[in-house]
């Protein structure tokens, strides 16, 4: 989507803040000893508070329709974790919460990583990294910049800390449908890519892994594991392009990572 109007930014900006205020209680819902599920069972009340609906719910893959409001990825499970009923958090567990909600006709989705009770200096340099990595790309999304200048900045930071990005799994413009053109990787060559045009609605994300970046897909079709068993940390931000400074729509970048 390209807002053109003052109308359009307003509504962007209302569904973003609400999303927000949702992913703060998810996040402030972690705790060891509950279910994953509980904290999806809690988004689906929110969203029916607050006369919204989730936005994950329904998105088709394959032959299968997800039907959770949330993703909720732990430790070696890094992207579309659905939220399990048989396994509790534990301490030192590293949650990955996924979200976001159709409001009136658009789209919202981002993300975070947390540690749960404690964390140890490599998670920590972990998850900082991530977050870091999708924040310094967040000013890059300005007009005319291009796709691989995002991915760029992103790959740059992971590598420069010892990490790799997850390639098959990208950031992507967002909506009046949850995805959409342009697909963002965060890995790229400055310059190449789509150029970025004024009014776009991205989705900044990344998927930062310790070691290699090869994933398998569990059996029932949508939690997507490492193959080396390594833990993951995932940011997403969402962002309007401006041509001087991007307007951040989800205002969680100084959220803590422990819980």
């Amino acid at each position: 989507m390209i807002i053109t109007t003052k109308k359009e930014l307003k509504l962007y900006q209302q569904a973003g803040l609400l999303s927000t205020k949702i992913l703060k209680q998810l996040k402030d819902a972690v705790k060891p000893g509950i279910y994953p599920i509980t904290i999806d069972q809690l988004a689906d009340k929110l969203c029916t508070q607050h006369n919204v609906t989730p936005a994950f719910r329904g998105v088709a893959s394959k032959d299968r329709v997800y039907q959770y409001a949330t993703c909720i990825s732990i430790n070696d499970t890094v992207v579309h974790g659905v939220p399990s009923k048989t396994e509790k958090i534990k301490p030192g567990d590293l949650i990955k919460v996924d979200f976001g909600i159709h409001y009136q006709d658009i789209y919202t989705d981002h993300c975070f990583t947390v540690a749960v009770n404690q964390l140890t200096p490599a998670n920590e340099k972990l998850i900082q990294t991530a977050k870091q990595a999708v924040q310094a790309a967040i000013p890059v999304a300005i007009t005319n910049n291009t796709v691989g200048d995002l991915g760029h900045t992103m790959q740059t930071i992971a590598v420069k800390h010892g990490f790799d990005v997850l390639k098959q799994y990208t950031g992507h413009a967002i909506g009046k449908t949850l995805h959409e053109k342009p697909t963002i990787p965060a890995h790229g060559n400055k310059g190449e890519g789509d150029v970025l045009k004024k009014g776009m609605v991205l989705c900044l994300e990344a998927q930062l892994v310790t070691g290699s970046d090869k994933v398998m897909v569990a059996s029932d079709g949508w939690t997507v594991k490492m193959e080396d068993g390594g833990n993951t940390a995932m940011f997403e931000y969402m962002v309007v392009v401006q041509d001087n400074q991007p307007i951040l729509l989800t205002p969680t970048l100084n959220w803590p990572i422990i819980v």
